[in-house]
């Protein structure tokens, strides 16, 4: 009659895969041993190397919980003493397993050891001695992953684990990271900085806002106002990263700009309260309009239904001391618009119809070569695969294997760079460009389309940087664009606008691109 058995395997690193530990080779030799002993096999236990250190003590118990309620199991399988256990805690439950029933017995196989209840001393001194190496293996393993994850940090690749928006390739201690492009994460963290370097925001807004553009928990619920917190204040979207308290300079690319990632923690960390900030209930406010002279800011006050602008300094050292009439102000920045636009029919049309030719010239260009890089990323993954499992299959040498390894992971790290590229370029600023054209031959309309006030403020400050304000006159400063236009305007030269879009040098000025582009859709939707 065979015997009831239990077998138990177990790899720790995915180096002892490679070196002929793996779960395929330890549960055939575990079952040519139990077919020559004429053992029944019941259960099989396994520990794979992706396994945590919780997930590993998980199968352990449930080993012995197993172990416990099966009466007639009375022998259980492992290859060797570190397989099984590498504390003197399991090592003593295992013990009081066997001295319970004297049928019951471990055999290791590689190390020749059956122990049971009659066990002689020497046996019983093997299994000691077994135990205590397998626990300062463990804790030498111990030691030398601490000190490759502190290398792998020093190297600037981030040893930790997930960071929503990217994806690793390889494992603990050897992970290379890049951003996700199959997943829209990236895009709605980059937007979370944007909104709120821009001023104006709460985490709460924001995160209603993304929600309704569809960002979701992994429970498919809005983003919580803690784990948006998390986001904006973790370096690793700018480049960098903390591990052990040191800060790291990673070589990932980031998501967004170092400028923008320290003025969302200038915000976030700003000692007064929000509470206490008023926002100004006239036009003109908020920074808007400064003082021509001494560049100041310009407040208001109203007096007898009117709003009078005038410099906060005007009773000091200034000499701007009159007042300026809102409605005059107002009607000086319309007429700013108006200078925008085209009057030749013929002109604009040809305009309109360039931007747009060029647009979709840039979309076909930069959409064919994602695809291409695409199928480059999915190819290189493929090759890493097919190398690692010829590398488990003795087809390959180790060495072999770490070399293309290491070539391969590079070809990875240069089509990812290259795609965040035209991921970027994909924004399309071309498109960007038709739209801020489009806007300032709509100037006026649009404006007078905007009833509240604070619409009108957000228009304005969408437009201009600001205005100078002196002896009653506006010098206006241009921005997001509309630079570019004002300035074939006041040349009169309105056949080089095309050329002025079809370059990139006019978008390295706007801060948040994608942002505005966006602004700008919902403009031209009125």
């Amino acid at each position: 009659m065979k015997i009831n058995t239990v077998l138990f395997s177990r790899v720790s690193t995915r180096e002892q895969a490679d070196e002929g530990y793996s779960l395929s080779a330890q549960e055939k030799l575990l079952k040519e041993y139990s077919s020559r002993n004429e053992f029944r096999i019941v259960k099989n236990f396994s520990v794979p190397e992706s396994a945590s250190g919780r997930q590993e003590r998980k199968v352990f118990n449930e080993l012995l919980s197993y172990l416990v309620e099966h009466k007639e199991i009375k022998i259980l399988v492992c290859e060797k003493v570190d397989r099984l256990t590498r504390n003197f805690k399991d090592a003593v439950r295992l013990d009081d397993w066997i001295n319970e029933d004297p049928e019951r017995q471990v055999h290791f196989v590689k190390q020749g050891l059956v122990l049971h209840k009659e066990s002689k001393s020497h046996e019983r001194f093997q299994w000691d001695m077994y135990v205590a190496l397998a626990r300062q293996y463990s804790n030498n393993l111990s030691e030398e992953t601490r000190k490759g994850l502190d290398e792998k940090a020093a190297q600037g690749w981030f040893p930790g684990n997930q960071k929503r928006g990217y994806k690793s390739i390889g494992d603990s201690g050897h992970k290379t990271w890049f951003i996700d492009t199959g997943s829209s994460d990236h895009i709605y963290i980059a937007k979370a900085f944007e909104l709120y370097a821009e001023g104006g925001h709460t985490l709460r807004t924001i995160s209603k806002q993304l929600f309704k553009e569809g960002w979701r928990s992994k429970d498919g619920k809005q983003i919580s106002i803690s784990e948006l917190h998390n986001f904006l204040t973790d370096p690793f979207y700018c480049g960098e990263f903390l591990w052990k308290g040191k800060k790291y300079q990673g070589k990932h690319n980031l998501l967004v700009s170092k400028e923008t990632f320290f003025r969302v923690q200038e915000i976030l960390n700003r000692p007064t309260r929000a509470g206490k900030y008023r926002k100004h209930s006239f036009l003109l406010g908020s920074g808007l309009l400064l003082c021509g002279e001494c560049g100041r800011s310009v407040t208001a006050e109203v007096q007898k239904g009117h709003y009078y602008y005038h410099c906060t300094k005007h009773d000091s050292s200034c000499s701007q001391k009159s007042y300026a009439k809102q409605k005059d102000l107002e009607d000086q920045i319309l007429a700013m618009l108006d200078k925008l636009k085209i009057d030749n029919p013929r002109i604009l049309e040809w305009i309109r119809k360039g931007l747009k030719e060029t647009h979709q010239d840039e979309f076909e260009y930069h959409t064919n070569i994602l695809k291409d890089l695409d199928s480059q990323l999915l190819a290189i993954e493929k090759r890493l695969s097919v190398i690692y499992d010829d590398m488990v299959d003795e087809r390959v040498s180790k060495v072999f294997y770490e070399t293309k390894k290491v070539e391969y992971e590079k070809q990875l790290e240069d089509v990812q760079v290259a795609k965040n590229k035209h991921i970027k370029a994909d924004v399309s600023f071309r498109e960007l460009g038709a739209n801020i054209f489009e806007i300032s031959q709509r100037g006026r309309e649009i404006y007078e389309k905007k009833f509240l006030l604070e619409e009108k403020k957000v228009y304005l400050n969408f437009i201009f940087s600001n205005f100078m304000l002196r002896d009653k006159k506006l010098v206006p400063t241009f921005q997001n664009g509309f630079e570019v236009v004002a300035k074939r305007a006041e040349d009169g030269n309105w056949l080089g606008v095309v050329d002025d879009f079809r370059t990139l040098g006019w978008v390295e000025r706007i801060k948040f691109p994608m942002q505005v582009l966006e602004k700008s859709s919902i403009l031209l939707a009125i």
